[in-house]
């Protein structure tokens, strides 16, 4: 039964009659029938009932934002932009100007239907973005982001309260809070994820941007809730402020120590029930319920109570059953109700299309305007500060909502309202690829000593080491301990957490302090993991002489994980990155793959690597929670091997280490070998170009220097091994497996063709590691070891490996079709190789049966 008679119709038929002021006003017809029992037998428009045309319009919304999210993913475009232009599409601009469409799909009694579902919408979002808030990290801000924070506020909205002045508005009081303030808000998250899509996210330039975002996130609901408040009665606004500074104050300090002691009480370990989720849900109803009766929005209600949450945990329980029902089924249908407001069509023949261009120039200019004034007391440089201003012209769903809560208090009319959101869409797709051509340039402080070789004798040694999980933190700590602190020497070590990049959450490096004062309770799993890493370094630190340490935590994708550990070893100018294996002995004796991007991100490092690079391997002595005291060096000779072993005497240098140095030599009857011709030819090896006449003399002039060094220190064993083949090499290495070394250090084999190793190449599983490596982390072992695989930097480094990364798979086609039955023929001699080395494994137990001259 209809509730009321419906509009007349429109004069003119050719357009349909869609003006959301009009439809605003006018008394609009239910259908009578929620849903049919007889489905279309009982009617021939099975649309007409309410749910399904509903239901239709719900999935018509999710589909159009999927299909446009995908066809705009190779553009690097924000998922926003795709909704704004879906909910446009569908509105009267595009789609919605078919008469047949919009009554079909989009008719004018269902209209209120689904603009309640869309602020439900906004009351879910708010409370989720209160979960995601963190005021403390607002605080935390340096000096340079709230000077940008500071201008890029109030600029933005003086340019954007006289734009709204300048447009066709209304005399009610408001409009210019709601247009100001879509202007000024800059999406974090959005930010964020462009920021670390381009790779900039750890210059200089991203990181005031990404922490100006944070105050422009928490000022735009300021804006919102003055809004609110300017837009209603004059008379009563001066309540309504003070019954909303008195609901915060009760909630900051009543309800939210209230809710803190619930979740202390809670019994650690029990975790979060359904029963704290559903209490949340209906505190952020009454919530919203009391700030709508005070004279604000539900809006601000579920904001404020999303921030009163007390712990993370709790935080994160939530968003994981909310975040995906509220971003991709309520949120798409409120982007559907903001294109519906938006008729291209009014606002072109009212302002036009040259008013509309130079009003989204002034709107994009004031975010870097506001910069640049910032550059008076910031300490930025002018193009530092355009680069700012031009990352926090991101908008995000936030400004769609203030336009949104304008246009429903009656302040925006549909020609302002349809201005300011072609601005908001313009702004954010034209940050990409501004920020693709402009690239800001990291202006750090180059450091020389990035190798432990070229190192002083009492320099401070500075390791970055990463850790994926707790299972990496053990044999880390057991080699920082080894490495021989002192207060001649010291070490700074820092430890960066690496968590990969899932959902809506933003990239980000967090620094962490000291957590000597304990443990809180109800932590999420990443937190309990971040506490169990600081407690670890800050362990380390109390018990060691001459350390420092320093934990942070990174939050990138695999993809671009690489190049964060890069810039971070960069900006803390440290001379060795340690990287964790990405195989774990399992307790059966065998190497299980934990995470296959572990080893893309490991290749990644080796490349891009500013320093030396060691890649940590396993083999369970970390399970015995002993120091490594007894070391071994396996010296083929290379650059790689002269790092690995100048951290060894580093490493010798500490009291209680017995270090034993093994060098390969070739014997007299060792084939001769062509560096380009034999069939192991591929990146991992010669992936530099080394003069190797030039390098032996090294090799020689290092190792005399460390013999004379050493003569006289009892501790340190000097043992040459003479082999004529791979065989001998392999069984040599094999029979070192009795002598129960806790720790080996290898060099990676760089620029190197020794006839010792040649032949092992094509048995490369994992070539990051070498040959020597990559045997040693094989299952043929029995005693429980750690491994050091070290590449050491060298200038010319990174462009040779790109160069030879880049054109390997065509080299490698050459050499298959030349030489197609010859690399057969190795790989059957390479298997039967293999085999006799492991079957005469008991026949080499000492190194007494080879030709070595050993010396002590």
């Amino acid at each position: 039964m209809s509730l009321s008679a419906p509009p007349p119709p429109s004069a003119d038929q050719s357009k349909p009659d869609f003006d959301m002021e009009k439809l605003s006003q006018a008394v609009i017809c239910f259908s009578e029938t929620i849903y049919r029992v007889n489905g279309v037998w009982e009617g021939p428009d099975p649309l007409t009932p309410i749910i399904p045309l509903f239901l239709l319009q719900i999935m018509v919304a999710i589909l159009f934002s999927r299909i446009l999210n995908l066809a705009l993913k190779p553009f690097h475009q924000p998922p926003v932009v795709a909704e704004i232009i879906s909910g446009i599409l569908l509105g009267p601009s595009a789609l919605g100007g078919i008469k047949a469409f919009r009554n079909t799909l989009f008719p004018n009694y269902n209209f209120e239907i689904i603009e309640t579902m869309a602020h439900l919408a906004l009351v879910l979002f708010a409370f989720m973005i209160g979960l995601q808030t963190d005021v403390k990290a607002v605080l935390r801000t340096g000096t340079k982001s709230k000077a940008v924070s500071l201008s890029g506020v109030i600029v933005p909205f003086l340019i954007g309260t006289s734009l709204y002045y300048s447009l066709p508005h209304d005399d009610k009081p408001g409009g210019f809070v709601f247009s100001g303030g879509a202007l000024t808000v800059t999406g974090f998250s959005t930010l964020a994820n462009i920021l670390d899509r381009q790779r900039v996210i750890q210059t200089d330039v991203g990181k005031v941007a990404l922490s100006a975002s944070l105050v422009y996130d928490l000022s735009s609901w300021v804006f919102l809730a003055f809004g609110l408040m300017k837009s209603g009665s004059n008379e009563n606004i001066h309540w309504a402020i003070i019954c909303s500074l008195a609901y915060m104050l009760f909630c900051v300090y009543y309800l939210r120590p209230l809710l803190a002691w619930v979740v202390r009480k809670t019994p650690e370990g029990q975790g979060h029930s359904e029963y704290y989720i559903c209490a949340l849900v209906i505190g952020m109803m009454v919530s919203g319920i009391i700030t709508d009766a005070i004279g604000t929005h539900p809006m601000i209600g579920a904001f404020i109570f999303g921030m009163l949450v007390p712990t993370q945990a709790l935080e994160s329980a939530v968003l994981d059953r909310l975040e995906d029902f509220i971003m991709g089924v309520f949120m798409p249908v409120f982007f559907v109700v903001c294109g519906l407001r938006t008729n291209i069509d009014v606002m072109a023949s009212s302002v036009g299309f040259f008013l509309v261009i130079l009003i989204v120039f002034f709107a994009f200019s004031a975010k870097t305007l506001g910069a640049l004034l910032s550059t008076c007391f910031s300490g930025l440089s002018y193009k530092e500060a355009i680069a700012v201003g031009i990352l926090t012209n991101t908008k995000s769903t936030m400004a769609m909502v203030i336009l949104e809560v304008g246009q429903v208090q009656e302040v925006l009319t549909t020609q302002t309202y349809s201005v300011l959101v072609i601005s908001v869409l313009i702004m954010t797709i034209v940050v990409t690829p501004l920020t693709t051509m402009y690239r800001p340039s990291q202006n750090l402080v180059p450091y020389k000593r990035r190798t432990i070789e070229k190192a002083k004798p009492n320099e401070e040694l500075r390791v970055l080491a990463c850790i994926h999980a707790t299972n990496d933190v053990p044999p880390i700590i057991q080699l920082l301990e080894a490495s021989n602190s002192t207060e001649r020497s010291p070490v700074s070590a820092y430890g960066l957490q690496l968590v990969e990049l899932v959902g809506r959450a933003p990239a980000m490096l967090v620094v962490h302090t000291s957590n000597r004062r304990g443990v809180s309770r109800n932590l999420s799993h990443e937190e309990v993991q971040t506490s169990q890493i600081i407690s670890a370094f800050d362990n380390y630190e109390l018990r060691s002489e001459g350390v420092t340490t320093q934990v942070l935590t990174a939050r990138s994708a695999f993809p671009t994980m690489a190049e964060d550990i890069c810039n971070l070893a960069r900006e803390k100018r440290t001379a060795l990155i340690v990287l964790p294996f990405h195989k774990q002995q399992s307790p059966e004796g065998d190497m299980e793959e934990t995470n296959p991007a572990i080893q893309s991100v490991n290749e990644g490092v080796l490349i891009n690597a500013p320093c030396s690079v060691g890649i940590l391997i396993d083999r369970g002595h970390s399970y015995s929670n002993n120091p490594a005291r007894n070391i071994a060096v396996l010296y083929f000779g290379g650059p790689d091997d002269r790092e690995a072993l100048a951290f060894a005497k580093r490493m010798s240098e500490k009291s209680g280490v017995h270090l034993t140095v093994i060098r390969f030599v070739p014997g007299k009857e060792v084939a001769e070998i062509d560096p380009m011709g034999f069939s192991g030819y591929n990146r991992s090896f010669v992936s530099i170009s080394i003069d190797a006449d030039k390098d032996r003399e090294f090799d020689e002039q290092f190792l005399n220097n460390f013999r004379s060094e050493t003569a006289e220190d009892k501790s340190v064993t000097y043992v040459e091994l003479v082999l004529n083949d791979e065989e001998e090499a392999i069984n040599a290495i094999k029979a070192m497996d009795a002598r129960h070394y806790d720790l080996y250090l290898v060099g990676r084999g760089r620029g190197i063709v020794s006839p010792l190793t040649a032949g092992l190449a094509d048995w490369c599983d994992c070539p990051e590691l070498g040959a020597i490596g990559d045997l040693l982390a094989t299952s043929e072992f029995e005693s429980a070891f750690s491994v050091l695989v070290i590449q050491q930097y060298m200038k010319s480094c990174r462009s040779a490996e790109e160069s030879v990364h880049s054109s390997d798979r065509m080299s490698q086609m050459r050499i298959d079709n030349e030489n197609d039955d010859d690399n057969n023929n190795n790989k059957v001699e390479e298997m039967a190789l293999r085999r006799s080395a492991s079957e005469n494994e008991s026949a080499f137990e000492s190194f007494s049966s080879f030709n070595g001259r050993e010396h002590t």
